[in-house]
């Protein structure tokens, strides 16, 4: 599929999804939030894609969110959706702001790396609005209850390195490094298991929101069912021989 609001590339066992609606800043429309949908599915059907890199175009993440008609609002619900939806590790390169739904955007994401001039904010309720792309509740599994109402209830706007203190991003980088050092990441996420890291996402993301012991339940049985997997020989084969393993994804 062509699309029109993003760019879709893939190399080396890795899928790169760039917003590019850089005159808008990269804001989420109707548009570009369908197309972010179709883009993850298709990541989704293709074996080769182990890891998954998103960011923006020019120096901006995404700026928000475009309503312009009435239920506009849930574009960021669907955007951060299909992102959070994706099966393999999601790194989000914060190349600038990140605000509104385009914060909602980069929490749905597994890790985030951010440039040192990036601004985070969920101004929704400066404008009457409520976070409606996941906010109220990734945000505060991620920073915690207290910090996710000051910075909802204030609508505050926090700059890289409070955000790295808070726990909101994972590292921060200039603005030159950040492509470099996401491509980096990812390219040693590539090279681990691909089962393996969706399996290790599916035990933390399902097993924060069960009980101790359910969690322990699920992480007991992927593992399990990862026994049974070539890959898992090759891992073992490869230990044995002090060589890096070739994985095949099966």
């Amino acid at each position: 599929m062509a699309y029109r609001n993003l760019i879709l590339e893939k190399k080396d066992h890795i899928g790169y999804i760039t917003l590019n609606r850089p005159q808008e800043g990269n804001a989420i429309d109707r548009a570009l939030a369908d197309e972010l949908a179709e883009a993850c599915a298709q990541i989704n059907e293709e074996e080769e894609i182990r890891v998954v890199v998103i960011t923006g175009s020019d120096e901006v993440f995404s700026s928000g969110n475009q309503a312009i008609e009435p239920g506009d609002f849930l574009v960021s619900s669907v955007a951060s959706t299909a992102v959070a939806g994706l099966k393999t590790p999601v790194v989000a390169a914060i190349n600038g702001d990140a605000l509104g739904a385009g914060l909602e955007l980069a929490l749905a994401g597994d890790i985030r790396l951010a440039a040192e001039g990036a601004r985070f904010g969920l101004p929704q309720v400066a404008y009457g609005a409520l976070p409606a792309g996941g906010g109220t509740q990734r945000l505060p599994r991620i920073v915690g209850r207290g910090k996710a109402l000051e910075m909802i209830l204030t609508a505050a706007v926090v700059d890289a390195q409070e955000a790295y203190r808070i726990g909101l991003v994972n590292r921060v980088f200039s603005s030159g490094e950040l492509r470099h050092e996401a491509e980096s990441l990812a390219s040693k996420l590539a090279a681990k298991g691909p089962i393996a890291l969706q399996y290790a996402k599916e035990a933390i993301n399902k097993g924060l929101d069960v009980s101790l012991q359910q969690g322990l339940g699920l992480e007991a049985d992927l593992s399990i069912i990862l026994q049974s997997t070539a890959d898992r020989e090759e891992g073992i084969r490869a230990f044995l021989e002090k060589r890096g393993a070739q994985f095949r994804g099966k």
